[in-house]
C-alpha cells in the first residue's frame, strides 16, 4: 500500500447523519448480487489487480487504503475516485488523499466490465471488491464481498477535514469510529492494514522531533529505531519522498505489524496509541501471537465497514458522474 503515503487510517470522521443513513441500508447488499447480471465480475477485477501488482507492488496498499478512504466519507459510494471539475474540488485532491494513487487499476477493471456487463457493476464495488484482492494476492485471507452498491454523485474535498490524522489519541480514534458504528475491536482490527505500505515523513514528524516541551523524541519509540527514522526524516527534510515502510514486510499481509507494535516500533501515533488502552492493548498482544486471530478479525471488520454505503448510480466513467 513508487513510495506513496498510506496513512491509512487518516480518514473516519464524518458526520454521524451520513453513518445512520447508510446502517440503514445495509440489507440491500447481498454476496451473489452480480450472479445473473454479470457472473465474471470477480475474476474480471482480480485478473485486473493482479496484472497491475506484478507491475507495482505498492498497488495493494493503494487500493486497500483507497476503499478506506472511500468508506469513510459519505460510505462506500466511489466518491474517493471522482476528478475535481471547474467548479468542485473533488475528495481525491483533500491534504489527506494527495498520495492516494492506483485510480488507473479501478479505470481498467470498469473498462474490462462495461465490455461484459454495460452499465451493471458500480464503482463502488468495483473498489471494494479490489480492496479484497489487494489484501488475498498479498497473503491474506479472501472473502465473501457483500455488493450491490451504488455511487455517489457528491465529492468535496473539504469533507476529508473530516479524516482523523495519524496523530490521533485512543479517544480521538474510539469517537471517530463509534460515528461509524465502529467498535474499539473494529479499530484494532482495522489498523492492521497498516501491514502493507509506506508513509511519508509527514505523517511521523512529530514522534522523532520536538515531541513536547521536554522530549523532542516520543518515549514509546523503541532507541535504535527512533535514531534510524530521524536519519531517514531529519528536522528539515527536502527529500520529496523520504519516509518509511509501515512494517517490515511492506508487500506481505501478515501481523508483523502487531509484533512490532509491542516493540515500540509503529510508525503512527494513532498506532502507539493502541496499547495505552488495557482491553486494545490486550487485542494488539493476541493479533501479534495468532496471524488467525488477526484474519478472522480483519475480516469481520472489513465487512462491517464496508456495509457503510450511500449511492445513487451506476457510474459509466468512474471519475466522472453520469
Amino acid at each position: 500500500m513508487a513510495a506513496k503515503n498510506t496513512t491509512i487510517f487518516s480518514f473516519f470522521s464524518t458526520l454521524i447523519f451520513f453513518g445512520l443513513i447508510h446502517s440503514n441500508q445495509i440489507d440491500a447488499l447481498n454476496t451473489n448480487y452480480y450472479d445473473h447480471t454479470c457472473p465474471n465480475v470477480e475474476s474480471t477485477i482480480t485478473s485486473v489487480v493482479k496484472k497491475a501488482m506484478m507491475n507495482d507492488p505498492t498497488v495493494p496498499a493503494a487500493l486497500l487504503r483507497m476503499h478506506f478512504h472511500d468508506c469513510f466519507i459519505r460510505g462506500c459510494d466511489g466518491s474517493v475516485l471522482l476528478n475535481s471539475t471547474g467548479k468542485n474540488k473533488a475528495e481525491k485532491d483533500g491534504p489527506p488523499n494527495i498520495s492516494l494513487h492506483a485510480f488507473y487499476v479501478i479505470d481498467n477493471a470498469k473498462k474490462a466490465l462495461e465490455a461484459l456487463c454495460p452499465k451493471t457493476v458500480s464503482c463502488a464495488d468495483i473498489l471494494a471488491l479490489a480492496a479484497r484482492d489487494a489484501v488475498t494476492l498479498s497473503g491474506g485471507p479472501t472473502w465473501d464481498v457483500p455488493k450491490g452498491r451504488k455511487d455517489g454523485r457528491i465529492s468535496k474535498a473539504t469533507e476529508t477535514r473530516q479524516l482523523p490524522a495519524p496523530t490521533f489519541n485512543i479517544s480521538q480514534l474510539q469517537q471517530s469510529f463509534a460515528q461509524r458504528g465502529l467498535s474499539m475491536d473494529d479499530l484494532v482490527a482495522l489498523s492492521g492494514g497498516h501491514t502493507l505500505g509506506f508513509s511519508h515523513c509527514s505523517s511521523f514528524q512529530n514522534r522523532i522531533h520536538n515531541f513536547n516541551s521536554k522530549q523532542s523524541v516520543d518515549p514509546t519509540l523503541q532507541s535504535s529505531f527512533a535514531a534510524r527514522l530521524k536519519g531517514i526524516c531529519p528536522a528539515h527534510n527536502t527529500v520529496k519522498n523520504a519516509g518509511a515502510n509501515l512494517d517490515s514486510t511492506p508487500t506481505t499481509f501478515d501481523n508483523r505489524y502487531y509484533k512490532l507494535l509491542l516493540q515500540g516500533k509503529s510508525i503512527f501515533s494513532s498506532d502507539q496509541a493502541l496499547v495505552t488502552m488495557a482491553n486494545t492493548k490486550t487485542m494488539v498482544s493476541k493479533f501479534a501471537s495468532s496471524q488467525h486471530e488477526f484474519e478472522k478479525a480483519f475480516v469481520k471488520s472489513m465487512i462491517k465497514m464496508s456495509n457503510i454505503h450511500g449511492g445513487q448510480e451506476v457510474r459509466l466513467d468512474c471519475r466522472v458522474v453520469n
